[in-house]
């Protein structure tokens, strides 16, 4: 599967990260595993472990994100996945209207794992919580660095303002399964 190269917004860039990576590692029955790679990571703010809950707000500080849906589809969720272990998933009628909790049996697993410069951040989410393939997809990150620097990490942005929501954020495509 393809690695993406994020990039921050012009509007709010990064202090020290140098670069974010994000992939999906894999997708089979049972779960999707994502990866990102924040490069120049001593300064990040990284939430501590508070274990594994669903919580609102997470994109305040250190936050890893998928959003996915249905190609043409104005539908959509968000997953926010914390290095704390915390979560949140929701559902869009359309663009960032009709906000509703998202379905999730059973919690994402969050993984953050610090060397050095260097933060790998891996999740799993169940695939009974995504939507069916096929898929148009959008990796993003917020990243909070020391003295409250934040920028905004995504596959493609708005000119604007940073905005994981717009449809020029989900750049990713990830075709159904063909059938044997």
């Amino acid at each position: 599967m393809e690695t993406f190269d994020l990039k921050a917004h012009a509007a709010h860039p990064a202090r020290f990260v140098s670069g974010v990576a994000a992939r999906i590692l894999a997708l089979d029955a049972d779960w999707l595993t994502l990866r990102w790679k924040v490069d120049g990571a001593g300064a990040l703010v990284v939430p501590p472990f508070a274990g594994r809950a669903r919580t609102d707000g997470l994109w305040q500080t250190t936050c890893f994100e998928l959003f996915v849906k249905a190609p043409g589809a104005e539908s959509y969720a968000e997953f926010n996945l914390s290095p704390s272990e915390r979560w949140a998933a929701y559902d869009f009628a359309g663009y960032r209207a009709g906000m509703a909790e998202r379905a999730v049996e059973r919690a994402p697993v969050c993984t953050p794992r610090r060397g050095g410069s260097v933060l790998i951040f891996d999740a799993a989410i169940p695939v009974r919580a995504l939507p069916p393939l096929p898929w148009v997809y959008g990796l993003t990150a917020v990243i909070e660095e020391e003295g409250g620097v934040k920028s905004y990490w995504a596959m493609a942005h708005p000119p604007e303002k940073p905005d994981f929501h717009d449809p020029a954020c989900m750049a990713g495509r990830l075709a159904a399964p063909e059938a044997s």
